[in-house]
C-alpha cells in the first residue's frame, strides 16, 4: 500500500465505510469521514486498500447482528492477508447493532478493534488512537455533551463531492416505546438539534451548491426548539426558517409519527413552495387491536382524520407508508382491515415487512406469534395492492409536466438522471440541462420505479401523445460550476 501525502503534507490513510439501514445512517456514516478527515484519512471504494474498516450498522432488519458477524469474518481472511504483507488494518462496528450488542462484538469476533455507539461517533478519533495502543475500545454510553459541537464541518469541497441533494439530521431517538421497535433502546430518548445548529449547516450546504435538503430524525416531527421567551416552535417553524435560505429549492422531512403532526407542521405543507408534496407517514396497521398492541397510541380513525387535513392543506400531496404484518395475535380480521385502510388512504408507495422479533423488545415476549406461512401470504396480497397503487399513481404523471432537480448523469450517454417532486426517479435528456438545474419536463412513459422524459429514449418507444417537450429552467434553479 503505497504512502500518499494530503494537502497538509500527512501522511494520508484511507478508510472504507459500508453503511447499512436508514438514511441517518448515509448522514452518520458522512459525519464520521469528515470527523477521521482531520486525521488523514480519505474515503475509499476498495476495502483491499483501506487502513481502516467501519461497518455502519442498523438493526431494524432481521438477523441484523448475524449478518454483521458473517461481513466480519470475510474482513478478518482481508485483514490477516494484509498483516502478512504488514500491513495494518483497524476494524470498526458503528451504528445501531454496535449500541444492542456493544462487548459481545468483541468477544465474539477478535477482527474487530473498537466498537462505537451512534451516540458517541464524534470520539472516533480518539478511540482509534486508544486502539492503536493495542486497547480493544468500547464506546456505546451515552454520551452527555452534544456530538454535533464536537464534530468538524465538511468543507466545500466535500459537500460537493457529495451531489446536490443532502441529509441533515435535526432531532434522534425515540420516546414511544412502539412494542415492536428497538430505536428507543439504539438511540435513546428523544433529543432535537439546536436550531441555529441545523441553520448554519443549511447554510453550509447551500453555499456549496446543494439545492435539497432531507431533514432526517428516527421521529423527525418530535423536533421542537424554545425560543428566549420560552415559546416553543415544532417542525413548520425549522422548515420555514429554512425555505428563506438562498439557493435551498426543495426542503423533506422522514420518518414522522401521526402523533406528532401538529397544525404547524401541516400549515407549512400548506404554505412553503419548497417543501415538497410528498410524506412518509407510517400507520403499520390498520387494526385498532393491533395498533395497541403496538402502542401505536392512535387508531386507525384518528390516522383517517389526520390524512383528511393533510390532503385538504395539500391537496396534491402524495403519500408512502410503513406497514408490519404478521404481529402478535394479527387474525384475518386485522389484516383485512390493513387493506381497508390501505385501499381507502391510497399510497404512492410503501414499506412493507413480515414482523420478525427483536430481543428485548415488548413484542418478542407476546403470545400468539403468527406462522411464518400466513405471514408470508398477507405480506404478498398487502405488496400486491400496495403495487397496483404505486403503478396507478407514476401513470398518472405520463404525458403530464414535471419539474425535475438534475442530480447526476445515467446509464446512458445523452441521459440525466434527476428527482421529482414527488421523489421519483426521472431519466432526462441531457440537453434539458446540468446538474443542479430545475427544468421542466414533459413526461413520456414510466418503468418500475421510475419516470422517463420524452426525449430520454428513442422517441418510437414512446406513446403519440407525449411526443412534445418542454424544457425550462426554475425561477429558483442555479447552475452548478
Amino acid at each position: 500500500m503505497s504512502e500518499t501525502l494530503d494537502d497538509n503534507g500527512t501522511a494520508e490513510r484511507k478508510v472504507f465505510i459500508k453503511t447499512y439501514g436508514c438514511q441517518m445512517n448515509v448522514y452518520d456514516s458522512q459525519r464520521m469521514s469528515d470527523a477521521l478527515r482531520g486525521d488523514g484519512y480519505r474515503e475509499t471504494d476498495v476495502i483491499e486498500d483501506a487502513d481502516l474498516v467501519l461497518l455502519n450498522t442498523c438493526h431494524i432488519r432481521e438477523k441484523a447482528a448475524e449478518k454483521i458477524y458473517s461481513e466480519l469474518g470475510r474482513i478478518r481472511v482481508l485483514k490477516a492477508e494484509n498483516a502478512a504483507k504488514g500491513r495494518t488494518m483497524q476494524v470498526g462496528v458503528t451504528g445501531c447493532v454496535a449500541q444492542a450488542e456493544g462487548a459481545e462484538i468483541i468477544a465474539r469476533a477478535p477482527v474487530v478493534d473498537l466498537v462505537i455507539g451512534p451516540q458517541t461517533y464524534h470520539r472516533l478519533p480518539d478511540a482509534l488512537k486508544r486502539a492503536a495502543r493495542g486497547e480493544r475500545v468500547v464506546e456505546t454510553d451515552y454520551a452527555v455533551e452534544d456530538k454535533f459541537e464536537h464534530l468538524p464541518n465538511p468543507n466545500e469541497r466535500q459537500i460537493r463531492a457529495r451531489g446536490v441533494t443532502a441529509f441533515l439530521t435535526v432531532q434522534e431517538g425515540c420516546d414511544k416505546f412502539c412494542t415492536f421497535c428497538v430505536v428507543p433502546y439504539t438511540r435513546g430518548a428523544e433529543v432535537s438539534r439546536p436550531r441555529a445548529a441545523i441553520l448554519d449547516e443549511a447554510r453550509r450546504l447551500a453555499a456549496a451548491g446543494v439545492r435539497e435538503v432531507t431533514l432526517l430524525g428516527q421521529n423527525v416531527n418530535a423536533w421542537e426548539h424554545t425560543d428566549d421567551a420560552g415559546r416553543r416552535h415544532g417542525l413548520g417553524s425549522l422548515l420555514r426558517d429554512l425555505a428563506e435560505i438562498p439557493g435551498l429549492a426543495r426542503l423533506r422531512y422522514t420518518t414522522s409519527h401521526p402523533r406528532d403532526m401538529g397544525d404547524d407542521l401541516i400549515e407549512a405543507h400548506r404554505d412553503l413552495r419548497a417543501l415538497m408534496p410528498y410524506l412518509h407517514l407510517p400507520v403499520q396497521s390498520g387494526s385498532d387491536a393491533i395498533l395497541k398492541a403496538m402502542n401505536r397510541r392512535h387508531k386507525a380513525s384518528d390516522y383517517h382524520r389526520l390524512v383528511a387535513r393533510i390532503r385538504q392543506a395539500r391537496p396534491d400531496i402524495a403519500l408512502s407508508g410503513d406497514f408490519i404484518v404478521g404481529f402478535p395475535g394479527e387474525s384475518d380480521a386485522d389484516f383485512e382491515a390493513t387493506l381497508r385502510l390501505v385501499r381507502e388512504v391510497g399510497y404512492a408507495a410503501a414499506y412493507t415487512f413480515k414482523y420478525s422479533p427483536r430481543p428485548g423488545t415488548p413484542g418478542a415476549s407476546m403470545d400468539g406469534h403468527v406462522a411464518e406461512a400466513v405471514k408470508t401470504e398477507r405480506l404478498e396480497r398487502l405488496q400486491a395492492l400496495i403495487r397496483e397503487q404505486q403503478v396507478a399513481f407514476q401513470s398518472g404523471f405520463v404525458g403530464q409536466d414535471s419539474d425535475v432537480l438534475i442530480e447526476k448523469p445515467g446509464r446512458h450517454a445523452n441521459q440525466m438522471i434527476g428527482r421529482s417532486p414527488y421523489l421519483l426517479p426521472v431519466v432526462i435528456p441531457a440537453s434539458a440541462g446540468r446538474v443542479g438545474d430545475i427544468v421542466t419536463v414533459r413526461i413520456g412513459d414510466t418503468r418500475p420505479n421510475s419516470l422517463m422524459a420524452v426525449g430520454a429514449e428513442p422517441s418510437d418507444n414512446l406513446p403519440p401523445r407525449s411526443r412534445a417537450v418542454r424544457f425550462e429552467t426554475a425561477t429558483l434553479a442555479r447552475k452548478i460550476a
